[in-house]
């Protein structure tokens, strides 16, 4: 945690004035880290090819180098701001939670002694989403796995991604987050798109169930939607914004949208961006008021070494794999962050 001295005049959604006001801010991260798997074969997952002998030679100094990489990228979301790694980290593309608790005791990242919330999902990859928090910042109260129901169009099950949920308490205030990685746009986007939608619907229905309880209820959801923020998903099912004036009680804002329209984006296909990685917010998070934790800002983390540095690609993500070519970066994604901010009095 860092404490930042601004002038009010400095934020524009504060009222102007030269009264010094320090605040406390708090990272969120999310970063689809692309196929984070361990080298060891699972029987009851699809994970063949992605081992030593598999298709892709996934050796254990190709796996060590990929924990070192994705760590290092962890430890700096945000920190030119705060000093400091994220408090809270949600993750996509794990194998399960052994990778994870690699990559937090690694050297970027284990004096920030992170907790981990991790549930197995059924997807047939064997791929799952993850929680980390500072524990320091951090109290989790309650936490839930949510299954999506799928199926093809034989109607035999479609195994995807559970959605997670996690509450707790932050500064004195409870808070919840969703972490998602929703159904991809393999077979083409308008075919796949009642898969999303689905997806979106559950997390509508998770949320209405938190705010029944507490109308007043802070909750982030965060992921890979595999959507844009103009998309149907996004837009009709969750009632996402892109401007604060716009928003009522049961839409949410989305701070990515304004980068969208910009032409920015965490990962590109075929020359075009899209900006399938994003943060939803309700309105309970966006005050005048910064005596309760309120968004400061959003962004996308796309420094120079994520990016391939030339080439075709020149600009994309810096990937692990180029097809079945092991290139030897981060991931497909770049990450995506918001800064929450509480007046300290």
């Amino acid at each position: 945690m860092k404490l930042l001295t601004y002038s009010l005049a400095l934020l524009p959604f504060l009222m102007l004035g030269q009264v010094q006001t320090k605040y406390k801010v708090r990272t969120i991260a999310f970063y689809n880290v692309e196929n984070l798997f361990d080298t060891t074969n699972d029987s009851l997952i699809f994970d063949d090819d992605r081992t030593p002998e598999g298709s892709y030679h996934w050796t254990t100094a190709r796996y060590n180098k990929k924990i070192d990489r994705i760590s290092e990228v962890l430890s700096k979301i945000g920190s030119k701001t705060t000093g400091a790694p994220p408090d809270i980290i949600g993750l996509c593309e794990v194998e399960n939670k052994a990778v994870v608790e690699d990559l937090v005791n690694h050297g970027h990242l284990s004096s920030m002694d992170y907790g981990i919330i991790h549930f197995d999902s059924p997807d047939a990859r064997g791929i799952d989403v993850a929680l980390l928090y500072k524990k320091s910042t951090f109290i989790p109260t309650s936490f839930n796995s949510h299954r999506l129901l799928l199926f093809d169009d034989e109607g035999e099950r479609d195994y995807t991604r559970d959605q997670l949920v996690v509450g707790g308490v932050m500064d004195g205030e409870e808070v919840h987050f969703l972490v998602n990685h929703w159904p991809s746009r393999r077979g083409g986007a308008t075919k796949s798109n009642p898969k999303r939608i689905r997806a979106a619907l559950l997390n509508k229905r998770i949320m209405d169930s938190i705010q029944r309880l507490d109308p007043d209820a802070k909750i982030i959801s965060m992921g890979d939607l595999n959507d844009d923020p103009r998309d149907d998903s996004v837009k009709n099912i969750l009632k996402a914004k892109g401007k604060i004036g716009q928003l009522d009680s049961i839409s949410l804002f989305n701070p990515m949208e304004k980068m969208y329209k910009r032409g920015l984006g965490t990962l590109a296909y075929r020359d075009k961006w899209n900006l399938f990685d994003q943060m939803l917010l309700t309105p309970t998070l966006i005050h005048s008021n910064k005596e309760q934790l309120s968004l400061w800002k959003a962004g996308i983390f796309a420094p120079s070494f994520l990016k391939t540095p030339n080439g075709r690609f020149q600009g994309y993500p810096l990937r692990t794999y180029s097809g079945k070519n092991y290139t030897g970066g981060y991931s497909d994604h770049f990450p995506v962050y918001l800064f929450l901010i509480k007046a300290v009095n």
